[in-house]
């Protein structure tokens, strides 16, 4: 009897202390509950209008209180309901102003009484909200990938590279030849770096675009008179800095006969991917374009390296538009292989044929014939 009456108050005091532990929790609670409700007013408060100057303040509080509703769910454990964000309002980017706002409101005194431990529990909470917003967003990117407008998608990423490329382009080009002054050997050098990178990465942005609308759009036009020199200097023009950083020689030879009737846009675009290439994968020796008369009309051009070569098991799908490295690291002229690509195209599509010679540490040739007769004048 006595042990049965000592058991009881040791009940009674059990309840007693879970009952205390309950409320203390629920002050707790209630704190960071109504920090988090304070950090949102902040961050609709404070947004900074003037770097995301489209978004309206009825948008960004739309935005803030659902992601507030999120972190409270997956503090209750509950499965997150990602809404449809309003336009124009970087949700990654207000996420995180919500956590630094919840992070500065912990520094007030019921909220430091509560605890570390409900304020981690709130951090953890916001990572996982993280956590499903790049999850829902890879999802629906993937998804408009392999959609309908996946084509038009590619399409638009590439025109909104080239803008700025071109405005890079633009202004280097301008520094060069002395609109800026003059400039030292070394300026010259840099400014010719830039502009050979600002172009490559244009030229992959048009190799895009091209490839995506059938890869022949710059013979939309008819055959036209011009002059082989023309487009062997603007060859060199961007050639010429890319050598000299990898100190190797760059020749240009030109056919007998300069002016001839073409294509001339895409003969350019032709020689210039397959010269870059040649750059590219050539760590010593010289670079030769060379366009040799075969006969009146025909002139053969091509692209020579003394670079290390192409691996055979390469060579099968050299010219296909998208193509993975079988092993990582391995010899490819891109991850996508859009330039080689094109430039099988458009030479098939002028009635040649592209051809390619390899030895593995001696070098590659490339290699096409086109019929280009004589103009008389320009």
């Amino acid at each position: 009897m006595s042990r049965s009456k000592a058991q009881k108050p040791t009940s009674r005091g059990t309840a007693v202390i879970d009952s205390e532990a309950r409320a203390s929790e629920s002050v707790a609670s209630s704190a960071v509950s109504r920090a988090l409700t304070a950090a949102v007013a902040d961050v609709c408060a404070e947004w900074p209008h003037t770097e995301h100057g489209a978004t309206s303040a009825s948008d960004v509080r739309t935005t803030v209180n659902a992601l507030a509703d999120n972190v409270r769910q997956a503090l209750n454990g509950e499965a997150l309901t990602l809404v449809a964000f309003p336009p124009f309002v970087p949700v990654r980017r207000a996420l995180e102003l919500l956590r630094r706002a919840f992070l500065e409101r912990t520094e007030s005194p019921d909220v430091v009484s509560a605890g570390e431990a409900s304020v981690l529990e709130v951090i953890k909470a916001i990572e996982r909200v993280q956590q499903s917003i790049d999850q829902d967003a890879a999802h629906r990117f993937a998804a408009r990938l392999s959609g309908q407008d996946a084509q038009q998608l590619v399409v638009e990423m590439a025109h909104d590279m080239r803008s700025p490329l071109g405005s890079i382009l633009i202004l280097a080009e301008r520094l060069r030849y002395g609109s800026g002054g003059t400039l030292t050997p070394i300026q010259e050098r840099q400014l010719g770096l830039v502009y050979s990178a600002a172009f490559g990465l244009s030229a992959l942005a048009g190799d895009v675009i091209e490839l995506a609308r059938g890869g022949t759009t710059l013979m939309d036009q008819p055959r036209m008179p011009f002059l082989v020199s023309d487009v062997l200097q603007s060859i060199m023009d961007i050639l010429r800095p890319m050598a000299e950083e990898k100190r190797l020689v760059v020749r240009c030879v030109g056919p007998e006969a300069d002016l001839r009737i073409g294509y001339q846009a895409a003969l350019n675009r032709v020689l210039l991917n397959l010269a870059t290439n040649a750059i590219k994968f050539t760590n010593a020796g010289s670079v030769d374009v060379t366009c040799r008369q075969i006969d009146r009309s025909r002139v053969e051009f091509s692209v020579k390296d003394t670079g290390r070569g192409i691996p055979p098991h390469v060579i099968t799908n050299l010219f296909e538009a998208f193509r993975q490295r079988q092993i990582t690291g391995d010899y490819a002229f891109s991850s996508a292989g859009l330039g080689l690509s094109i430039c099988k195209k458009l030479i098939v599509a002028m009635g040649g044929e592209l051809g390619v010679e390899t030895e593995l540490e001696k070098g590659t040739r490339f290699h096409f014939v086109l019929d280009l007769p004589q103009g008389s004048r320009l």
